[in-house]
Order: C-alpha cells, then structure tokens, then sequence
C-alpha cells in the first residue's frame, strides 16, 4: 500500500518540476523576445533622431523680391530639398546648387558656377548626356508668386567625405527664367534672383 501511495506522489513531483522548468523557459523566452522587440524600437528611434536636417533663408538678390527657406534633410542615404519661395514672378524659374556658399554678391554671382564635381555637360538631371550635380531643374510660381519645390537624390549628402555629393558648402540659387537644359554651361536661366549659402 504505501509504494501505491508514493508512486502517484513522485510522479506528481516530477510533474511539478517539469512544469515549473517549461513555465521558467517560456517566460525566459517571452522576456528575450520582449527585450529584443524594445531594443529594434530604440534602434528604430535612433535612426529617426540621426536623420540630418539643416534649413536656410534665401535672399533676395538682383533687385529682386525673392525670398524664402530652404530646407535639407537626410535619412538612409538620401538627400530631400524642400524649397518654400515667394516674391515670384508668376510662371517657370529654374533653381540649382552653385558652388560656392556665398551669396554677397548684389547678383549672386559670388557663387560662381553650377556645382559640378564630376565635370559633366550642363542638362537636365538623369539625362545621358550628362548633366550637373547641381541641375536640379525648373519649377513654377503661382499667379501669387509663391512657389514650393521638392527635389529628392541620392546623389547628395550632407557633410560627408564624399565630395561629389557633399552639398556642406555649396549655394542654393533661383533664377528669373527657365533652364532650357541644353545651353552651356548653366541653360540660359537668367538673373539670379534668389540666394542662400549651404553652410553646416
């Protein structure tokens, strides 16, 4: 009688300490996946916060009332320009990235040329026959003379050892005509009416 009554007893211990190690694993398990899932949330925030953006006022130039920001931010590689403009005339102007970052200058030819590191023929961008880092391209004002453009590359960054697509240095120019992307050096755009230096 008393090995009937032990047996049930040691089989029930077991049990227990069976099930006290699979409960103990799967709460283990459960806590490292818990922790795992927090730590891709942080890694994810810190991505967010790394993502670079830098903003700058343009100036009116050649007599111009031209004016607005400007505004860079990078994240995973790529370059986003965000331009707000005012003070247009109604229709195309064409904007670009000249060389260099200074804009002091009446007309804004302090900033020299297009930027173009790789020396590459004046264009339109992505064109196969070449075209300039800076050609970013034309865009059109409102009967208001307000405009807004958007350009997005990953041909640019900012700050980088990279100098074919460091922008750090550059100017940002908006122009009183259109690029006709085929007159060399800088398609015929005409007066310079905008400007802001790109300095980190």
């Amino acid at each position: 009688m008393k090995m009937i009554f032990k047996l049930p007893l040691a089989a029930m211990a077991l049990l227990a300490v069976v099930s006290c190690k699979d409960f103990k694993k799967g709460y283990e398990d459960g806590k490292a996946a818990a922790e795992k899932e927090a730590e891709d949330a942080v890694e994810e925030v810190k991505q967010e916060v790394m993502a670079q953006s830098i903003k700058f006022t343009m100036e009116p130039k050649s007599d111009s009332n031209v004016k607005g920001e400007v505004t860079f931010t990078e994240k995973n590689g790529t370059v986003k320009m965000v331009a707000n403009l005012s003070g247009l005339t109604e229709g195309e102007h064409a904007i670009h990235i000249h060389q260099t970052a200074d804009c002091s200058s009446a007309d804004g030819k302090s900033t020299g040329g297009h930027w173009n590191p790789t020396n590459e023929p004046h264009g339109k961008w992505g064109a196969d026959e070449g075209f300039h880092k800076g050609d970013i391209g034309n865009f059109v004002a409102a009967a208001d003379g307000n405009a807004i453009k958007e350009f997005e590359t990953d041909q640019w960054c900012i700050g980088c050892d990279d100098e074919n697509k460091n922008i750090v240095g550059k100017a940002v120019i908006v122009h009183q005509g259109i690029d006709d992307f085929t007159s060399q050096p800088s398609g015929a755009a005409g007066a310079r009416v905008s400007c802001t230096g790109i300095i980190q």
